[in-house]
């Protein structure tokens, strides 16, 4: 159940301002395509096909960084997977001075909130789609500041009165108090994408939602801080967290194992982690001891490069790079999973990227497809795993493309974007 107004609450036919978070990688230059273009498609596609004359506002990157880069590839791929034919006819007429078609369904201006972009905007019909440059170029979008004082910006004051109505689909970004995505609501009628609706259904279900039998939450990753704060906000909503991962491995080494060290003087991927959390990791043993699942055996690279492991009741040297959870383990969380009517999969068990250590995460993720659970599975490189080994996100209740503002829900803090939303 949301509290905040979305498209169902939104008369056809207006002109709106969308935001979208199709922030992306960037290599050599060219942007990637990624699942959240195919996301945001979605809800861009619906608007057209209601007749909205549709603008859209997005990031990408940040100043000094090589990904901050135009927008004018994201238009590209954004058609791509938008498949809408609003848009063709107008470049048969062709278009307003300085906007350039995209493709055949979105047109780009490399603009954001000066003549050019204003103009395009006054040109669109019914059906068209306008993508506006870099939000990230405007100079009053970064800093963090109050929504009412980003509703006062020259950005926000100047584009709102075109608008008959501002839509946020940017849940992955809804933790930036940043101009786009908290001051417009204050400036129009606001209301949620689908993008928005649906990750906050899911990724709030786990303190929201009642179960009536077991909630698994499997953690994992290179985060772990974050994920040990979820683990202490969750304490009393999950029944079983299953642990691999960064974390796995620094509650093993508070457990008394010679794992969870980082074993190359030039990497800091455990030690700092640890110096950070190892008190909190204490307590939480201590007191929800018989809530947390660990790992019995650890996969790692062999003399001869191939996957080799190793029972915990063996581990010896502290030295060894453990790249995965091992298969016992891994089966094992499978039959806790199996035993779920909820489960959460928050980060990788292992280095999935590698298809030597891959079991792990992929032997959990099998187990949730196949199971008859509410299951959520947040964490962009968590996610990819589904593709990369042959299975459908059809399969999950939701896969989350949020980062940073899937953490902040599961960890109970506010995201801004979602609070001026729900002022409406």
């Amino acid at each position: 159940m949301t509290s905040f107004k979305t498209l169902d609450d939104l008369d056809d036919g207006q002109r709106v301002l969308v935001r979208l978070d199709l922030n992306s990688p960037v290599e050599d230059g060219a942007v990637q395509d990624n699942r959240r273009f195919e996301r945001h498609a979605q809800t861009v596609r619906e608007l057209a096909d209601r007749g909205f004359e549709t603008v859209l506002l997005a990031h990408q990157g940040r100043p000094g960084r090589d990904t901050f880069v135009s927008l004018e590839q994201h238009a590209d791929i954004l058609a791509s997977h938008v498949g809408h034919e609003g848009a063709t006819d107008r470049r048969d007429r062709g278009t307003s001075e300085g906007a350039e078609p995209g493709s055949d369904d979105v047109q780009f201006v490399p603009d954001t909130f000066g003549e050019d972009a204003l103009t395009a905007i006054d040109d669109l019909d019914a059906g068209e789609i306008l993508l506006l440059e870099n939000t990230r170029m405007c100079d009053e979008e970064l800093p963090e500041e109050d929504p009412e004082d980003k509703a006062e910006t020259e950005f926000v004051q100047t584009l709102a009165p075109r608008f008959d109505a501002y839509i946020n689909d940017a849940y992955s970004a809804a933790h930036r108090s940043h101009a786009s995505l908290v001051g417009f609501p204050l400036a129009l009628p606001a209301y949620a994408g689908r993008v928005m609706e649906t990750e906050y259904e899911a990724n709030t279900a786990i303190a929201e939602k009642e179960f009536d039998g077991q909630v698994t939450m499997a953690v994992g990753g290179t985060k772990a801080t974050d994920v040990i704060n979820v683990m202490n906000h969750l304490g009393e909503t999950v029944d079983d967290f299953l642990l691999g991962g960064v974390a796995g491995q620094l509650f093993l080494r508070a457990a008394g194992y010679p794992v969870g060290f980082d074993t190359d003087p030039d990497t800091d991927l455990f030690d700092s982690q640890w110096e950070e959390n190892h008190e909190l990791i204490g307590e939480l043993l201590e007191e929800r001891g018989d809530q947390i699942t660990l790992a019995s055996d650890m996969a790692y690279e062999g003399e001869d490069g191939d996957r080799a492991e190793v029972d915990l009741s063996d581990f010896e040297e502290s030295d060894t790079d453990y790249m995965d959870i091992g298969t016992d383990t891994a089966e094992g969380y499978a039959e806790v999973v199996r035993d779920s009517e909820a489960v959460f999969l928050k980060g990788a068990l292992g280095v999935f990227e590698d298809e030597r250590f891959a079991t792990g995460t992929v032997t959990v993720l099998e187990a949730i497809a196949e199971t008859d659970c509410f299951s959520v599975v947040g964490g962009g490189d968590t996610s990819r795993a589904i593709g990369m080994y042959g299975m459908s996100e059809d399969d999950f209740d939701h896969v989350s493309i949020a980062g940073g503002a899937y953490i902040r829900a599961l960890t109970g803090a506010d995201l801004v974007g979602v609070d001026v939303l729900q002022r409406q």
